[in-house]
């Protein structure tokens, strides 16, 4: 690549030759660099001054940025983003973790496609019986984006429900639950878990369920602790891992009006107890690049 941009420039002695790189106007730079993702417009930034003022360009970050990325702005408390008169600054601001509903849910664009990403914090839902401490406690921990999950030691009625109303762009999304099996911890700079609580998740499954305020619906249902189901990424162990159960999908055709999005993962049968189970979050991603996550495409 390097040779090739030289060659541009330069004759067989190193004489210029004729117009390079330097010489081609800002607009023509701007106008592609719309087809480009924002990783590799500022890459491409580095290379001489007319690059670097086209990859500020409001209309090329203009198309990167949601259609309704003022809805999302919203979100946000002003003095975060009132200064920022730039589309590329407002990107960047965006493409980070942003918190909202007193912290306990986080949006942010996906780096390389721009699409909207949303996670809820098992703070921002009702459990039952999170207030009671002979079945749940919360545990402060670095393995969650939120910093804390809740841990359930014993109960016989499991139910966590929730609900987020956001302005998400037209697309398709998929819903899962981040969960744990067994009690983690850390012990001389290593991690350790422990399942003498981690019980019952084998004898019925869990229920995950979500439906949308425009009528959409799904569901699926998983043993969690079932040894003679074979995970392509976990084998035939559950067991120590942090793994996202897919609830289902759904699909907004428009992000007006606000769509309302509820969900719940439930183990109801009171025959038997359950518990050693860790609640992260739940994750709300574009279909595809969960499927891209998963293979490592998209980090």
């Amino acid at each position: 690549m390097g040779a090739s941009l030289s060659n541009l420039t330069e004759g067989a002695n190193g004489a210029a030759i004729g117009p390079g790189l330097g010489d081609i106007p800002e607009s023509c730079v701007a106008c592609v660099f719309t087809y480009l993702t924002p990783p590799e417009i500022c890459n491409l930034a580095r290379l001489n001054h007319a690059f670097r003022g086209a990859a500020s360009s409001d209309s090329v970050w203009e198309k990167k940025l949601p259609r309704n990325y003022l809805d999302l702005l919203d979100l946000l408390p002003s003095d975060r983003h009132k200064d920022l008169s730039k589309k590329k600054d407002i990107y960047a601001l965006l493409s980070r973790p942003v918190p909202f509903d007193d912290g306990n849910k986080e949006l942010w664009l996906d780096r390389v496609t721009g699409r909207v990403c949303v996670s809820i914090s098992a703070k921002g839902m009702a459990i039952t019986g999170i207030e009671d401490r002979r079945y749940w406690n919360w545990v402060a921990t670095e393995e969650s984006r939120f910093h804390v999950v809740a841990y359930l030691q014993q109960i016989w009625w499991f139910e966590v429900d929730g609900v987020v109303k956001f302005p998400f762009p037209p697309d398709i999304y998929t819903l899962t639950f981040r969960l744990h099996l067994g009690r983690f911890a850390k012990r001389l700079g290593r991690r350790v878990c422990h399942f003498d609580q981690t019980h019952g998740w084998e004898i019925k499954p869990v229920r995950f369920e979500l439906s949308t305020s425009d009528g959409q619906q799904a569901s699926s249902e998983c043993c969690l602790d079932d040894t003679d189901e074979l995970d392509e990424e976990y084998g035939n162990h559950k067991r120590g891992y942090w793994i996202e159960y897919k609830v289902g999908e759904f699909v907004v055709t428009d992000s007006d009006p606000t769509s309302e999005v509820r969900f719940s993962m439930k183990q109801i049968d009171c025959t038997h107890s359950k518990g050693g189970l860790c609640v992260d979050s739940v994750f709300i991603i574009p279909n595809d690049l969960k499927e891209r996550k998963r293979k490592g495409v998209v980090k």
